[in-house]
């Protein structure tokens, strides 16, 4: 069954009741909205997916079109080519280099890039986030120390600089890096050579630094919690990564790309995205970047039912189904936009308000679960909600679910 017949077919099993407008606050709900539903979603979105319509479903591969994957990134944009270009430009030689963008923009895949096109590509690679230092050992993780150097010091170690020897050390986030630890960092780049923790002998270290950061390190320089001349060593060549909302050109490209890297890691079939689902990804902000992006195609992937990824297979903040309500006012407001219909017996005692939208969100349900073969996804899509307000509706109304999936399942799945 078509999921827009089902949505009237749920609206036939509820007409020739008398209506009713409930208003939770303040927000006005109209009981006549399922029998409304293919109107108002043709009115809202114009692009919807029509099943029937093979040019509203799109190939991973031409959405990736002539974008070429280099060194772990996919190149097509022109953000990217520029990117790239300034890579090819500063890998050659060993000046430091600052990579500056937000987290899950690619920093590392960046860093990656030129350590593969320096001059010392089969050189080790050696990263390391810088908040994840511990203060009172932070020197010796970084410069190494010797045995006996403090509490638990059982055995020399070389330390990050000493084992990026002959490559590229990689710090992420330096400007987590406390403050009284960024001259002896900035000495052992100017010196190319470290002290380790308890010695007295210095070792000669040849190696490639890049740094990276989600902070503004020239506010940082301003406000005194990063020093200006550890700085202006480390920023002697920039790179720039502009967040994914900035280039949302590049997001189809990105979409396809993702789509045919989890499929194989999945096992998956997935052969089309709808455009709606597409729209959707390209209109959402994407606060975590292309790392956020990457997740959210993983999990359509493992929502869909079919060879195809709907809007409905996608994360709910993504696709705009998203209620950041609370649970209860979440149910509350589902069962008001439920509700098409209240039976009002003839003269017999009234039904409480309460018991009258429980039965009808009881019934709806019902219906949705039945008109989607028990598939809860599709079922929130035909009532409006979230498919977790589906799992509790289930469990709270003891429902069965045609698929013959208990209550306990649903719970934990619910929890995911």
């Amino acid at each position: 069954m078509h999921w827009h017949d089902s949505r009237n077919e749920i609206a036939k099993q509820l007409r020739g009741r008398s209506s009713l407008t409930y208003e939770p606050w303040g927000m006005k709900m109209t009981v006549g909205l399922l029998n409304e539903a293919n109107s108002e979603r043709a009115s809202l979105q114009p692009n919807a997916v029509a099943t029937d319509a093979t040019n509203d479903w799109l190939e991973p591969a031409d959405l990736i079109g002539n974008a070429q994957v280099s060194a772990g990134m996919l190149i097509g944009s022109g953000e990217a080519r520029k990117m790239m270009a300034s890579i090819a430009r500063f890998a050659p030689y060993k000046t430091a280099v600052l990579v500056e963008g937000e987290s899950g923009v690619g920093k590392e895949l960046i860093s990656r890039a030129i350590h593969s096109q320096g001059p010392v590509p089969d050189g080790p690679f050696v990263s390391f986030n810088c908040s994840n230092l511990v203060d009172s050992l932070a020197e010796a993780q970084l410069f190494g120390h010797v045995k006996g150097a403090f509490t638990d010091a059982r055995e020399d170690s070389p330390g990050y600089f000493r084992a990026a020897n002959g490559g590229t050390l990689f710090l992420d986030e330096i400007g987590e890096l406390p403050l009284k630890l960024q001259p002896k960092l900035l000495r052992a780049v100017e010196m190319h050579e470290v002290q380790p923790v308890g010695s007295t002998h210095t070792y000669k270290v040849d190696i490639r630094l890049v740094c990276a950061t989600n902070r503004d390190l020239r506010a940082m320089v301003k406000e005194g919690s990063f020093r200006a001349d550890l700085y202006y060593r480390l920023n002697a060549a920039s790179i720039v990564v502009p967040p994914l909302r900035d280039r949302r050109s590049a997001i189809p490209a990105f979409v396809g790309y993702f789509i045919e890297r989890y499929r194989d890691m999945l096992g998956k079939t997935i052969r089309y995205i709808s455009r709606d689902a597409l729209q959707a990804l390209c209109e959402y902000s994407w606060p975590g970047n292309i790392r956020e992006l990457s997740h959210a195609i993983e999990s359509a992937l493992l929502m869909a039912d079919s060879d195809r990824i709907s809007r409905a297979d996608l994360p709910a903040v993504v696709s705009g189904q998203e209620n950041h309500a609370t649970d209860i006012e979440q149910d509350a407001a589902a069962s008001a936009s439920i509700v098409t219909t209240i039976v009002r017996p003839d003269p017999a005692p009234a039904q409480s308000l309460d018991a009258a939208i429980e039965r009808a969100s009881r019934d709806a349900l019902r219906h949705a679960l039945q008109a989607s073969s028990g598939n809860c996804v599709r079922a929130a899509e035909l009532l409006g909600v979230s498919r977790y307000t589906v799992y509790r509706m289930i469990n709270r109304y003891g429902v069965a679910n045609p698929r013959g999936r208990g209550a306990t399942f649903i719970e934990s799945e619910a929890r995911i």
